[in-house]
């Protein structure tokens, strides 16, 4: 496994290119970005070209305002697609492995069923077209406390509709920050996922803050992700309480528990 950083919540003392850079005096193997600004794409893969930094994972564009995803979302059909155009270009010139959708937020009185078929369509479609430049495509299920109103939330959810698509090139993005909240046992939940985890991501609950100030059992989660047999990225994903290279302590142990 390999420890990475995702520098749209870390580093934000620097510029965005620039935090490649710090990322990697931390330690750290490579980053995501959540949603790279069409601005930012040709200084950051100048950054990663000449530090040999990767960059992961990005997100399919969330859409405008403030929108958490356009997937699942049935009248806008055409700017979802547009969105993983876009998506796929940037993973293009970045040279990313690997992709994230997030489902959105219907507008009330949407038909839920509805919702479901749109959200079976379009990744389909997104599995399809990252396929064609060897990018493999995450699904994100997100707990309803952070997001109220997203449409996808919980593992069972999340498998299920894995299970109905049955792509080959479609994978869940297992968050242990949002899953440790919406299921009842961390490992448990690993081990059920098993093959189907694509990207792993972690912070710490109640706050989504750096490990150690909450509650998750962070050996207990990478024993049961070590059992399932996955072996690339672990992401941190949170929202430092001070500077970032003032809460980096837990890293030491994490290298060795994912070792």
């Amino acid at each position: 496994m390999r420890l990475i950083a995702n520098i749209s919540m870390m580093f934000k003392e620097v510029a965005l290119h620039e935090r490649l850079h710090a990322a990697q005096a931390a330690g750290f193997a490579g980053v995501e970005i959540q949603f790279p600004e069409a601005q930012d794409i040709a200084a950051l893969k100048r950054a990663s070209d000449e530090l040999r930094m990767p960059i992961t994972l990005i997100n399919v564009p969330r859409g405008t305002g403030d929108a958490v995803g356009l997937a699942a979302l049935p009248g806008q059909v055409a700017d979802y697609h547009a969105a993983v155009e876009t998506c796929a270009e940037q993973a293009a010139t970045l040279r990313v492995r690997k992709v994230n959708v997030l489902a959105g937020r219907p507008p009330k009185g949407a038909d839920p069923a509805d919702c479901r078929a749109t959200l079976i369509r379009n990744l389909i479609h997104t599995a399809d077209v990252m396929a064609a430049l060897d990018v493999r495509v995450m699904v994100e299920p997100v707990n309803l406390g952070d997001v109220p109103g997203f449409f996808l939330s919980g593992l069972g959810n999340a498998l299920a509709l894995l299970e109905e698509i049955n792509h080959p090139n479609l994978f869940l993005q297992f968050d242990y920050y949002h899953m440790s909240i919406t299921e009842p046992d961390l490992p448990a939940a690993i081990r059920r996922a098993g093959s189907r985890i694509g990207h792993v991501q972690f912070a710490d609950t109640q706050g989504r803050n750096e490990p150690g100030t909450g509650t998750v059992d962070f050996a207990a989660a990478f024993k049961a992700l070590r059992e399932t047999g996955y072996d690339a990225e672990v992401s941190a994903e949170y929202n430092p309480r001070g500077t970032t290279a003032q809460g980096l302590e837990w890293m030491n142990d994490f290298k060795r528990m994912m070792a």
